[in-house]
């Protein structure tokens, strides 16, 4: 395929793409059946209807990326007549190009032209998941050192800090540090956080911040009462995630969050040499 044809098909694509008042991306399925090269809409619906069990087979609902609309269309006469249309996520549109006639050339472009937006967004959706965790270990390391502050300023020394660390992860997982980093294969020398998903590391930097705050608040002078302190806490927070159907010992372990840091980085350089390339 020429090169202006690809740059005029992909102004064309992205041209068409409209957004929901949430900021979701769409095409509407009137205005796709031509971007794709089909005149008849009953030949077209039947293309949408194998998209719409190909959805369904990967497991996506299909109502998430199929949504009927009505909108109104100029008549030959100047009047106007309602319609019925779809509102088509990205990937409801690859599934479309994937089940439509390749040997069109619309279709033979927007099957990779989808598929590439399709990876896109869900490298931006993993990279943004992976930031947020990196977040929140360094946010749990800076609690951690305050708290171990908290315990040198008013119980004499920060000696106990392990101590009490380890009942809180008691605590919070029914289960000894040693056990978790067993169960997760965490080697000795490394921290059970830095293999913990990002809904635990949150709920350990939530028990410490509690801890850290009544430790305060009440003047806690021994190793003892700030340990019973931060027992209670991660016991709430356990409850709490229980509740609400996690169990965070059952949960597995997340990738070493330092490899983490290390691919989000060099990823970043990559970036800058290329800025327009795309991760496969």
């Amino acid at each position: 395929m020429k090169t202006e044809i690809v740059h005029s098909l992909t102004s064309t694509f992205e041209g068409h793409a409209q957004q929901t008042d949430g900021g979701v991306e769409y095409w509407l399925a009137r205005d796709l059946q031509f971007l794709l090269g089909y005149a008849e809409w009953r030949n077209f619906g039947a293309v949408i209807a194998k998209a719409r069990i190909a959805c369904e087979v990967s497991g996506h609902p299909v109502s998430d990326h199929f949504v009927a609309v009505n909108k109104m269309v100029e008549l030959g006469s100047g009047s106007q007549r309602e319609v019925d249309d779809i509102m088509l996520t990205r990937y409801a549109c690859y599934l479309i190009a994937q089940n439509g006639d390749s040997k069109k050339q619309e279709i033979a472009f927007a099957q990779t032209y989808f598929a590439i937006q399709t990876r896109r967004a869900e490298l931006i959706e993993q990279r943004l998941l992976d930031a947020e965790r990196i977040s929140a270990r360094r946010k749990l390391s800076a609690t951690e050192k305050e708290l171990s502050d908290v315990i040198y300023e008013q119980a004499g020394g920060n000696q106990d800090f392990a101590l009490i660390r380890s009942k809180g992860d008691q605590a919070l997982f029914g289960k000894s540090t040693q056990a978790m980093k067993a169960q997760w294969k965490v080697p000795e020398s490394r921290p059970l956080a830095d293999f913990a998903p990002t809904i635990v590391l949150k709920a350990k930097d939530f028990a410490a911040e509690i801890t850290i705050f009544n430790a305060r608040e009440h003047r806690m002078a021994s190793e003892g009462a700030i340990s019973q302190e931060h027992v209670t806490n991660n016991e709430a927070v356990r409850k709490t995630l229980l509740d609400r159907g996690i169990r965070p010992e059952s949960l597995p372990a997340a990738e070493d969050v330092k490899k983490v840091e290390r691919r989000l980085a060099s990823e970043d350089k990559k970036s800058l040499k290329n800025p327009d390339g795309l991760d496969s």
